[in-house]
């Protein structure tokens, strides 16, 4: 029987992961199947494969509307996610959902390549996030012992926005979430 937080989580994205997932071309659902998906293609830990499925779970959970980032406001939803899954999940969840912002600013900041392959809605959080990591900041996010794989997770974040991906139900990563509890 899956724990009362899978099930809240499962229920959470069924009932508003149909939103769409700012500016791109899929709802929030298919984004975190997508994310999912492709940590499980990759091998991924369980708790990888869960952070890749829930780490844009803070856009369900505030009420702002699903253009938010259009109009320049900062949902923070990598904090709001991160404090909800933190009473529930393993810090290899929690920590790569909460560094998955941060994540991209590095990805900038390490590879000037890299900006380019951004869509354009990242390209527009991306300045309301932050910007471009400086030389410290990127020193500091090296720090953290969950950075290599939140910037895995980015990886997979930027590229699960594709309308035509085939992707199991959410129902398919309960025993991955399941397993991810602390």
């Amino acid at each position: 029987m899956n724990h009362p937080i899978v099930s809240e989580i499962l229920t959470l994205f069924k009932t508003n992961g149909g939103s769409m997932y700012g500016g791109e071309a899929v709802t929030q659902l298919e984004h975190a199947l997508q994310a999912a998906t492709l940590a499980k293609e990759n091998q991924a830990s369980d708790a990888l494969i869960t952070a890749a499925l829930l780490h844009d779970i803070g856009h369900l959970l505030n009420d702002l509307p699903d253009d938010a980032s259009d109009k320049g406001i900062d949902d923070v939803h990598e904090v709001l996610a991160a404090n909800y899954l933190a009473a529930h999940f393993v810090p290899a969840v929690v920590e790569p959902v909460n560094l998955h912002v941060a994540a991209k600013r590095y990805l900038c900041a390490v590879d000037p390549a890299y900006y380019d392959t951004l869509s354009a809605p990242s390209k527009t959080s991306l300045n309301f996030q932050g910007g471009v990591m400086n030389e410290l900041e990127v020193a500091h996010f090296e720090q953290n012992p969950f950075y290599k794989d939140a910037v895995t997770l980015r990886q997979w974040d930027d590229i699960a926005k594709d309308p035509a991906m085939k992707t199991e139900a959410i129902d398919f990563f309960a025993s991955a979430i399941q397993n991810s509890l602390k």
